[in-house]
């Protein structure tokens, strides 16, 4: 049995949940909701399970919740990974850690450091440390344009596009290339995302060796081309997969049915 926590974003139009659920169907294995917002963490009712956290809400309870069953289930993606993503100065932290290529980065909470960053680089990108889909995002060439730290920022890396990579099990599967008129591609920000129907092998490389470097299960990496190979931009642990070629939902199911079965062998 396979318990799944839906993603609260989900739309008619835009139903990761759901994707899931119908290739779960079609392979005829079992599956119940699980709604966070009603069951009782501390109960030994739900342990020894298997949970697909397909999204949470950000209000400081579902997390909650999630990192309390994760002591007795086999959580996916555990609750750690899914925080470590959400924060661009761990995730930095684990990039670094791996040797896993990434723009020269400083975390500070000091505007003299954010300044000598920027005058080593001319040019930077200030990041909300905690920012999602792209918001928040922009580059910057003079210190008084920052507003107040603390301060994540990224050398500035010249670009006209950017890729975000799907990877399952630290293997790349799916990949899209996302293009705009601005600096942000991202596909919230108005860029447009196309399907790779191959990707390069340092690609593959690169994306899935920064999702073995948090130690996640499945997730989406940001990537911009940099000399002949990438440098990865963020890791997105809660990830949709927007024109993606690649059967992404089936293969989730597989992943999902395979890691039960480990669980519960």
């Amino acid at each position: 049995m396979i318990y799944i926590v839906p993603k609260p974003t989900d739309t008619p139009d835009d139903n990761s949940t759901g994707m899931v659920i119908r290739a779960l169907k079609d392979r005829d294995y079992p599956y119940e909701l699980l709604d966070i917002d009603t069951i009782d963490p501390f109960s030994p009712d739900i342990s020894g399970e298997t949970i697909w956290v397909c999204g949470i809400k950000q209000d400081g309870v579902q997390f909650e919740v999630i990192s309390a069953l994760a002591l007795a289930n086999r959580m996916v993606n555990d609750p750690h990974t899914i925080a470590v993503c959400a924060s661009k100065a761990q995730t930095t932290a684990r990039l670094l850690k791996a040797g896993v290529p990434t723009p020269d980065t400083i975390f500070t909470g000091s505007l003299i450091e954010a300044e000598r960053f920027l005058s080593r680089h001319e040019k930077a990108v200030y990041k909300p440390l905690y920012g999602y889909d792209g918001n928040g995002i922009f580059p910057f060439t003079d210190i008084g344009e920052l507003p107040e730290g603390p301060y994540y920022l990224q050398e500035f890396v010249e670009n006209d596009r950017d890729y975000r990579v799907f990877v399952i099990g630290g293997v790349a599967v799916g990949a899209i290339v996302r293009v705009s008129d601005t600096f942000a591609h991202n596909i919230h920000q108005g860029g447009f995302g196309s399907a790779l129907t191959e990707l390069p092998d340092a690609m593959k490389e690169v994306a899935g060796a920064a999702a073995r470097a948090i130690g996640i299960d499945y997730c989406g990496v940001d990537l911009l081309e940099r000399g002949d190979s990438y440098t990865v931009l963020e890791v997105n642990g809660t990830p949709n997969w927007h024109c993606m070629e690649a059967p992404i939902p089936e293969l989730l199911a597989d992943y999902l049915m395979k890691e039960d079965k480990k669980n519960n062998g």
